[in-house]
C-alpha cells in the first residue's frame, strides 16, 4: 500500500486538493441558496407564531378553518352543527374584507378593515341573506311590514349564536323572537281564552309567515276567514242562511290572540250581538239592568204589579244564544233566525 502512495506524483495530489474544495463551495452555496432561506425563514416564523392563520393552500381563499384560530366563538360547536358550515362557500362569502383584515392582523396593523354585519344597513343584511335564501316565500320578504320597518335577519336569526332547534333564531322558539318586538300579543295571550301557543301545540308562524309579504298581516293564506277555515272547517259552509259578519271576517267577533270572554270573544253577549242588533226583545228583557230605556205604556199593564216602566235590551244569562244556536249559519228550513 505504502508502495501505491509513494508512487502517486505532486499534481495528482493537486487535483485531489482542488477537487474537495470545490465540493465544499458547493454544498456552502446549495446551503444558503434563497428557497433554504425562504423555508428557514418559514420555519422561523411558524416557530414564532404558530397560531397564526393562513391561508388554504388548496384554494388560495380564506376558508373557515382559517378564519377560526382567531374567531374561535363564531366558528365553534353551534356553527360546525348549521347549514352553513356544510356550504363550500368560505367566510368571505358573506363577510367583505375577508383577506385585507386577516393581512392587517398578521402585520400588526391597528384600524385595518373589520368585516362585521353590525354596521351594515337592515337593506344590505337583507338582500345578503336573500341571495341564498329563497325557499318559504323569502323572496316577497322585502314587501313585508318587518322590511319597510328596517327589520335585518339578524334581527331574528343568528349564524354563529343561535339558540332554537330550527332556523337559527335567537331565542329558543320562534314564538319568543315574535314577542321580542310584539309584546301586546304576549299579554294577549296570557288570557283566559287563548290559541294554545302557551301549551307549546301552535306557534305564531301557525298562522303567520314572517318572511312573506305578499299576504296582510304576514298570514299563511289569502284573508282571516281562509286561515281560520284550516282548523275549524265545520265553520266553513256553505249554509243555507248564513250570517253576514261571519262570512266577511271572523275577527269582527273574534280576538284571535287571546280575550277575557269565551270562545275568544271580542265581548261578552249580548253587547257583542247588540253592535249590530240594536233593539232586544223587550219581554225577555231585564229590567233590573237599566234606569231609563223605552216605556212600556203609560201605565202598567194588566197585573202586572212592578214598578219598573222601562223596557231594557239586555238579555239574561248566556244571552241571544240561548235560542240562536246556529251563529255561523243554519241549513235548517226554519234556520232562518240562526235558532237550529
Amino acid at each position: 500500500m505504502s508502495r501505491y502512495v509513494r508512487g502517486i506524483g505532486s499534481k495528482t495530489w493537486v487535483i485531489c486538493g482542488l477537487a474537495i474544495a470545490l465540493i465544499s463551495i458547493v454544498s456552502v452555496k446549495a446551503n444558503t441558496s434563497p428557497g433554504a432561506v425562504t423555508a428557514a425563514g418559514a420555519a422561523e416564523t411558524s416557530t414564532v407564531a404558530p397560531d397564526s392563520p393562513q391561508p388554504s393552500s388548496q384554494t388560495g381563499s380564506w376558508k373557515v378553518e382559517d378564519c377560526a384560530t382567531c374567531h374561535a366563538d363564531a366558528a365553534g360547536a353551534k356553527f360546525e352543527r348549521s347549514n352553513h358550515a356544510k356550504q363550500p362557500q368560505s367566510c368571505a362569502t358573506c363577510h367583505n374584507g375577508v383577506a385585507e383584515h386577516a393581512k392587517a392582523m398578521l402585520s400588526g396593523q391597528t384600524g385595518g378593515p373589520t368585516p362585521t354585519l353590525k354596521n351594515k344597513k337592515a337593506s344590505d343584511i337583507n338582500a345578503l341573506c336573500l341571495g341564498c335564501h329563497e325557499k318559504s316565500n323569502q323572496q316577497n320578504y322585502n314587501m313585508s311590514m318587518h322590511a319597510r320597518r328596517n327589520v335585518a335577519c339578524t334581527s331574528c336569526h343568528s349564524v354563529h349564536d343561535y339558540k332554537s332547534a330550527k332556523a337559527q333564531l335567537k331565542t329558543v322558539d320562534s314564538t319568543e323572537t315574535c314577542y321580542t318586538c310584539h309584546p301586546a300579543m304576549r299579554a294577549k295571550m296570557q288570557r283566559t281564552s287563548h290559541h294554545p301557543v302557551r301549551e307549546g301545540k301552535m306557534t305564531c308562524s301557525s298562522c303567520h309567515n314572517p318572511h312573506d309579504g305578499n299576504r296582510p298581516k304576514l298570514l299563511k293564506a289569502d284573508s282571516v276567514n281562509e286561515l281560520c277555515y284550516k282548523c275549524h272547517t265545520e265553520k266553513r259552509g256553505p249554509f243555507l242562511f248564513e250570517h253576514a259578519p261571519v262570512r266577511s271576517d271572523c275577527a269582527s267577533c273574534h280576538e284571535p290572540h287571546g280575550s277575557n270572554q269565551d270562545r275568544l270573544l271580542i265581548t261578552k253577549a249580548p253587547f257583542l250581538c247588540q253592535r249590530c242588533h240594536s233593539s232586544g226583545h223587550g219581554l225577555t228583557g231585564d229590567n233590573n239592568n237599566t234606569l231609563y230605556g223605552r216605556p212600556v205604556a203609560a201605565a202598567n199593564p194588566p197585573g202586572v204589579t212592578t214598578t219598573q216602566t222601562t223596557r231594557s235590551s239586555r238579555q239574561m244569562e248566556r244571552s241571544c244564544v240561548n235560542c240562536h244556536l246556529a251563529l255561523h249559519g243554519s241549513n235548517s228550513p226554519s234556520g232562518w233566525a240562526f235558532v237550529r
